[in-house]
């Protein structure tokens, strides 16, 4: 490892000094992944040059490895027929995710560098629907007739598996394609040769993928069957490609980058922070914020509309920080449980009652907490100081009774807004931690001086 550590950091010496032959050399040492890494401290320039002395299978699969942004810069500075030769070898479902970053009028250009048949299999992936397991999939794989032996499909695999994106499953098709069952290859090296692969067919039908379903349902169908690979069909059954456990773990992380953007209060990037361009992120945050603004101007509205209460206890004012930050954390609390929880599957829809009384509780005994941490404070303080005048244990009543009030409306409303907006399709997400907060601050306003108003009426509020 520090062999490898020494010569990432020679890369930009051995390039100044022209070096190929020694770099070309010590890079096919390397473990592709490593290469990548190395990558991406150089510069656009100088990770042009190195594409262009690696061969060509060697470049595709470091060309894999890479950020989209990455991709997109080295496409435009190799030549056409260095391009053409990584875009050949790749994946097709990585090429794929390339192709759907790029305009229309670059990818129109990119296709025409591909081989007739690759043209095809790119063509056919690109005319499915945008984020279906269509785009995601990939045409190679293992697949056999019901009528061949164990002792053919071994020679299968020694012939083109090394071409295949797996090799762990074979995918056994009638003689029109469709799909019939799914055998290990620990099942075809089990068995004797001479045997037929129409004797080894499983009675339980193969788990599989319709080309239509959204990449998200793909993710949640790895979790819960614990797959590595999983067939994709179409509605007639037909094999169209295979779907692997990597492919769905590039979903998974932009799901839940997307899911951690809108739950921080921003329009979720399509590229990465870096690679953003400064208004477009300006954009993304202005929206959120303006709104949260013109939300959180209702809580002057609020506060001035108990001016009068305020201006007669002006002590009340000392505790609406404590009130509103207390409703709004624990509105933030609940909102990202629910949301992670109908996120996992691990809840539905149909489970908001079970929620509602479990944060019912979870709100009346976590307010009745900070509640009594708030009285007792107040009451400690009043043994040793006047501040809070001479009515500090109604003070006192009304800091608890509000913290139980404030803490469980911001739990409730924390819990059932992500359900409410999945009720009407909208990404639960948006209920961020930011808009519950919001939400709360107004309406835990509300709910503390109305306590105050009826605790002090006939005291520092008559």
């Amino acid at each position: 490892m520090d062999k490898h550590q020494d010569f990432l950091l020679e890369i930009p010496y051995l390039i100044q000094s022209r070096s190929f032959g020694l770099l070309r050399e010590r890079f096919s040492a390397l473990p592709p992944g490593d290469i990548a890494e190395a990558l991406q401290a150089l510069s656009h320039e100088e990770k042009a040059i190195v594409f262009r002395i690696l061969p060509h299978v060697t470049a595709s699969i470091i060309f894999e490895y890479l950020d989209i942004e990455d991709q997109v810069s080295l496409i435009k500075g190799l030549g056409k027929e260095k391009v053409a030769a990584i875009l050949n070898e790749m994946s097709a479902d990585d090429r794929t995710a390339l192709f759907e970053e790029l305009p229309g009028p670059v990818v129109k250009q990119l296709l025409e560098l591909l081989s007739i048949s690759e043209r095809i299999v790119a063509q056919t992936l690109l005319g499915y629907p945008e984020n279906s397991v269509g785009r995601l999939m990939t045409p190679n794989y293992m697949s056999i007739g019901t009528e061949k032996s164990v002792e053919e499909a071994l020679a299968y695999i020694r012939a083109v598996g090394h071409k295949k994106e797996s090799i762990s499953t074979f995918y056994v098709v009638d003689d029109k394609g469709k799909l019939k069952s799914a055998l290990s290859l620990r099942d075809i090296l089990m068995a004797e040769p001479n045997t037929l692969i129409s004797s080894l067919l499983k009675e339980d039908p193969c788990l599989s993928l319709f080309c239509t379903h959204d990449k998200e349902e793909a993710v949640g169908w790895f979790k819960k069957y614990d797959k590595d690979v999983l067939p994709v069909i179409n509605q007639e059954g037909y094999l169209l490609g295979i779907v692997t456990v990597d492919d769905v773990l590039e979903v998974a992380e932009e799901e839940e980058t997307e899911d951690i953007q809108k739950f921080g209060g921003l329009e979720a990037l399509q590229d990465s922070y870096i690679s953003t361009p400064l208004f477009k992120l300006i954009q993304k945050r202005a929206g959120w914020l303006v709104i949260l603004f013109i939300g959180e101007l209702l809580t002057a509205t609020a506060m001035g509309f108990f001016e009068d209460e305020i201006s007669k206890a002006v002590i009340l004012a000392l505790f609406v920080p404590l009130i509103i930050s207390s409703g709004g954390n624990s509105g933030s609390q609940a909102a990202t449980l629910i949301i992670r929880s109908l996120t996992l599957k691990e809840i539905s829809l149909k489970d908001w009652p079970t929620v509602f009384l479990r944060e019912l509780s979870s709100g009346l005994i976590l307010g009745t907490l900070l509640g009594s941490i708030g009285f007792f404070r107040i009451v400690l303080w009043s043994m040793f100081t006047p501040m809070y005048g001479e009515h500090w244990f109604l003070v006192a009543v009304t800091v608890f009774l509000s913290l139980i009030g404030v803490v469980l409306w911001g739990t409730l409303s924390g819990a059932m807004l992500p359900f409410l907006l999945k009720r009407f399709g909208t990404d639960p997400a948006t209920s961020s931690a930011p808009v519950v907060a919001t939400l709360v601050d107004v309406t835990g306003l509300v709910i503390y001086f109305s306590v105050a108003a009826l605790v002090l009426q006939h005291t520092l509020l008559k």
